[in-house]
């Protein structure tokens, strides 16, 4: 792939740390598309725990700035929601801290290190390397900070195989992961469209307040109907075409994006397709299909551009 992309004079907004409860923030890296990701601090009297770090080690150093304005305890705990790179890049920046997550997680960021800087070489990933997490669970792990909870939750599979959401019952604040793009189009082709929908269910359940996203604005629960009806949507798309013997491309390239068209990232359609027509020949959730197929025909929906990466 050419170095030479369309994305050169594009410049994301500024991070911004916003406190979403007494001592827990979310940092926000808006407009949320390819690797900008957020991440969270919960700020405790003697250390701080933090929910994931950025794609690249100018933006986890960016983070740990803006930490470093609220706490100068160290970190204690890193929580990683999933393996993928945006989440994980920067663990290495965290050598004192304890990092937490799913099993799978850890197999995952073994197996595939920063294999994400092969999607966007243009982009400057910093001297980065690959720190998979050591403490793992299967179900379910609570960690403290102070007297507070911060309930580890396994749901999926989902986005990944391997997806964890935080949640500090006492505050009513939920760290979703990527089980949440709010304002931009989820990314399944790795997970489950079911799953999806499933999930979506059990983030309802917990009744939160106030969610933080993987990807996009702070947001409240009534993100959950607007990713209940796009994998509805993914599904009856799938459906019908894969009755007709259409491909996912061009299922993708003839649907009607109706209310999701103003989403970033619409090429994501047809990974969620590849994923969807999986599920109907009898694919478990999360079973290995054709990745290198579905990102290349997520360039070609996307007019044979690279995939808009602003990290």
């Amino acid at each position: 792939m050419s170095a030479d992309h369309t994305h050169d004079l594009e410049e994301a907004p500024p991070p911004t740390l916003e406190e979403v409860s007494d001592g827990i923030y979310a940092y926000v890296q808006l407009d949320g598309s390819w690797c900008l990701n957020n991440t969270g601090v919960l700020v405790g009297r003697d250390g701080v725990t933090a929910i994931d770090t950025c794609a690249t080690e100018r933006r986890t150093r960016a983070f740990l700035d803006a930490l470093g304005g609220v706490s100068d305890r160290p970190v204690r705990v890193l929580v990683n929601t999933h393996h993928h790179g945006d989440h994980t890049h920067g663990n290495y920046l965290l050598p004192s801290a304890a990092i937490v997550a799913h099993e799978k997680c850890r197999e995952e960021v073994i197996t595939s290190g920063s294999v994400t800087k092969f999607l966007w070489p243009w982009v400057e990933w910093g001297e980065l390397e690959t720190w998979p997490p050591f403490v793992t669970f299967d179900d379910h792990l609570s960690v403290w900070v102070d007297d507070l909870e911060v309930a580890l939750r396994y749901i999926g599979p989902a986005h990944t195989t391997n997806d964890v959401v935080a949640w500090v019952p006492e505050r009513r604040v939920l760290f979703s992961g990527d089980l949440v793009f709010n304002g931009g189009t989820p990314f399944v082709v790795m997970g489950s469209v079911s799953g999806s929908l499933a999930s979506i269910e059990a983030l309802r359940a917990f009744d939160a307040e106030t969610i933080v996203p993987g990807h996009g604005p702070v947001c409240g629960p009534e993100v959950f109907d607007q990713l209940t009806r796009y994998f509805e949507f993914v599904q009856r798309v799938a459906s019908d075409a894969h009755t007709a013997g259409v491909a996912p491309l061009d299922a993708a390239l003839q649907a009607d994006l109706g209310e999701f068209a103003e989403w970033h990232d619409k090429e994501r359609l047809v990974g969620n397709l590849h994923r969807a027509y999986a599920e109907i020949e009898g694919a478990e959730p999360g079973a290995s299909i054709d990745l290198v197929t579905a990102i290349t025909e997520m360039i070609t929906y996307n007019g044979g551009e690279p995939l808009r990466c602003l990290a």
